[in-house]
């Protein structure tokens, strides 16, 4: 799990730097958690962990608070989650998580990138199945009294890892409210260093000659699609 986290981490990290709307996505992601939870970060933990992130990452507070602001205000876009699967240069296998007030542009945008770089959308489900979709909570701390904690609150855990004191935490998402309250309610206020849900690959698969070039061609044009917030994929060079 660790190995996965660590290229999944890496991969994010290079896809992350090629974002000029970084703000705008964070923007757009903070809207609709406080529109549909409320807008109390203390009451809404998926807010509250968004806006953390968003903080971790440099995000302006005057981008966080606008968001929030626009949230409250009752009308603005009406956004869903779409989501998008399929296969990239060199087989890897891709899924592509949007946000969209306009579903046929969304598909056309997100089609066009397959398109053009010798990658096949498939349908839903085509390789989600493929993929663990994991809580990971990343903090200092005490395995042992972390693992104790969890298993007290009946978190099902999938993983924890400890590299020198920091701990990260591995869970179906599903557990992830059950497992920041057991957490808080054990430790108090905890400074996550990673506090995401995320889509972790359970193979890998190698992709190397030219099919490198046209898988970052492929993820430059998915970063250029506003309406795309994250990309998960499973290669590795």
């Amino acid at each position: 799990m660790g190995r996965a986290y660590q290229n999944r981490k890496e991969s994010m990290a290079k896809t992350s730097a090629n974002k000029s709307n970084v703000y705008g996505r964070y923007g757009r992601e903070i809207y609709v958690a406080a529109k549909t939870g409320g807008f109390d970060p203390n009451g809404n933990l998926a807010l509250r962990s968004l806006i953390e992130r968003a903080k971790r990452d440099q995000v302006p507070t005057h981008v966080i608070d606008k968001a929030i602001d626009k949230a409250k205000g009752g009308g603005g876009e009406d956004y869903s989650v779409a989501r998008y699967e399929g296969f990239g240069p060199g087989s890897c296998m891709v899924i592509v998580e949007c946000l969209t007030d306009n579903p046929n542009r969304t598909f056309v945008d997100v089609r066009q990138c397959f398109n053009k770089t010798n990658s096949k959308l498939g349908t839903v489900g085509v390789v989600s199945h493929m993929f663990d979709h994991s809580l990971i909570l990343s903090f200092k701390g005490d395995e042992e009294a972390v693992m104790e904690a969890l298993l007290n609150a009946d978190v099902n855990v999938s993983d924890i890892e400890n590299e020198g004191g920091k701990i990260t935490v591995f869970a179906p998402y599903t557990e992830y409210a059950k497992a920041k309250a057991a957490l808080s309610a054990a430790f108090g206020e905890i400074d996550y260093e990673v506090d995401e849900i995320q889509f972790i690959p359970q193979t890998y698969a190698t992709i190397s000659g030219e099919d490198v070039a046209m898988f970052e061609k492929f993820m430059d044009m998915l970063n250029d699609v506003d309406d795309v917030q994250r990309v998960y994929h499973n290669a590795e060079f």
